[in-house]
């Protein structure tokens, strides 16, 4: 698809940047995937989502996508750096089970979960635990390249090998020296210095453990990710995606020991991060006990997809606060869109180009400004109501629209249509709305006033107002 360029937020330079594959045409995206020892909560499905609108955008404009996300399944431990347990360890020492069998049941939960949320499949998905070799091989690069030291609990990388470790995150290493606690690991040489592979204990019994030139152990968590994403994309690549949480640890010891082991800069020509979903003033996260998974939400009556259109009101690098209301909210608001968009699945002849050209590309304009979700939903709304396209008009519309969007707006079953639809109705609330734009607050005010006579009540949303019997 011609036009202008998309433009993403890059971290690595702090400044939205049109977008330029290495390869024209194409485009390759590799993305943190979960850490499968628990239930994939919603917080973790707003990564999974924000990877899923990237590759949608990538595809709506015109590339050729691979799209790569791994599954952590060993070397995680409990600090996301080098102290702690591991994760599958810790889970399957608590549960009596095998870690195999835990990772292959949260990974069939998200698996489903993702597909109710419409992502669609990454072209590879792949498990650490079967990369061992491509592992252990890129440990031996960074060994050959003197970045590399041994000491008591493992394999460490060397951060003064890199003098560029702290670009990404923008890290302040003198005071994070100053402020490790030094004698309590007298062994590494700088308080950044990180594990690629950890030896076994003796007399700890471990259910993954693998052989390798330095003796018997597993990798560090961090290695995984840049061993799976070189093995499936070369050694750069586009586009790397992940959470705000990765950046000061994860990220940046992906960039150093990728960098160095295979003697390029950069490795990764854009890095997107987007932000938290929080609970009050918190992130929601298995270690604060404030989660609640997919299922939870529909065991409420919600549809899957409305958690989609939840995550759509908000942009990918903002904070978006979660509570009962706002998913409501939703829920209703994804309903009443349903309402409208659904009935154009039958409509006959074909759409003007020329009249639906500035809806078109007002749509087109948010996706390629650093993928703004918000405004694309608004767009979307307004051409369902707009009284001056005919139904084959917003039908062409809706499903380019939902080739991004991923709300089923055309095919969504039936029964997620709102109970209760009432054209007068409709049409008060969208003359009070139009009342309002043209600040003729007196007619607005009389058209509420005579609906909440009738019981009606009316709520104003990012999206529009919806309307309810009280």
């Amino acid at each position: 698809m011609s036009g202008a360029a998309l433009e993403l937020f890059n971290t690595r330079t702090r400044e939205k940047e049109p977008f330029t594959p290495l390869v024209p045409g194409a485009a390759s995206v590799y993305t943190c995937g979960p850490t499968v020892y628990s239930p994939q909560h919603i917080g973790n499905m707003r990564s999974t989502v924000f990877a899923d609108l990237v590759c949608r955008a990538l595809r709506l404009l015109g590339h050729e996508v691979t799209h790569v996300m791994n599954i952590t399944d060993v070397g995680h431990l409990t600090d996301d750096a080098d102290d702690g347990d591991d994760k599958m360890e810790k889970a399957a020492r608590e549960s009596g089970r095998r870690a195999e069998d835990i990772a292959a049941e949260f990974t069939a939960q998200w698996l489903a979960d993702r597909r109710r949320l419409n992502c669609i499949d990454p072209d590879v998905l792949c498990k650490a635990t079967d990369h061992i070799a491509e592992q252990i091989a890129m440990i031996e690069q960074l060994e050959k390249a003197g970045a590399t030291y041994r000491a008591a609990d493992g394999i460490y990388f060397d951060v003064s090998s890199f003098p560029r470790y702290a670009e990404l995150a923008r890290l302040d290493l003198a005071q994070q020296q100053a402020g490790a606690r030094v004698a309590e690991r007298d062994d590494k040489r700088n308080a950044q210095d990180f594990a690629l592979w950890k030896f076994a204990e003796e007399g700890v019994s471990r259910q993954q453990e693998w052989d390798s030139p330095w003796g018997r152990g597993f990798p560090g968590w961090h290695i995984e990710c840049s061993a799976m994403s070189t093995r499936y994309l070369g050694e750069r690549f586009d586009i790397h995606t992940g959470g705000v949480e990765h950046l000061p640890v994860h990220h940046t010891n992906e960039v150093a020991q990728s960098e160095v082991a295979l003697g390029i800069s950069p490795w990764v020509q854009v890095w997107m991060h987007h932000d938290w979903l929080v609970w009050g003033d918190e992130k929601i996260s298995k270690s604060k006990g404030n989660i609640l998974v997919l299922q939870d939400l529909v065991d409420q009556g919600l549809r899957p997809l409305s958690f989609r259109y939840f995550l759509l009101q908000a942009h990918y690098r903002k904070q978006q606060n979660w509570g009962e209301d706002a998913i409501q909210a939703a829920d209703t608001g994804y309903r009443r869109l349903l309402g409208q968009t659904l009935p154009l699945a039958d409509a006959e002849g074909d759409a003007d180009p020329v009249r639906i050209g500035p809806a078109r590309e007002r749509f087109l304009a948010a996706v390629r400004d650093d993928l703004n979700a918000p405004r694309a939903l608004a767009v979307a709304t307004e051409v369902a109501r707009d009284g001056a396209l005919t139904a084959a008009d917003k039908r062409a519309l809706v499903a380019e629209f939902d080739r991004w969007l991923g709300l089923d707006l055309l095919t969504a079953e039936a029964d997620a249509i709102p109970t209760e639809s009432d054209p007068r109705i409709d049409g008060l609330v969208e003359a009070r709305q139009q009342a309002r734009a043209s600040k003729d607050f007196a007619t607005s005010d009389r058209i509420r006033d005579e609906l909440a006579a009738e019981g009606i009540v009316i709520e104003d949303t990012p999206d529009g107002p919806i309307w309810r019997r009280s």
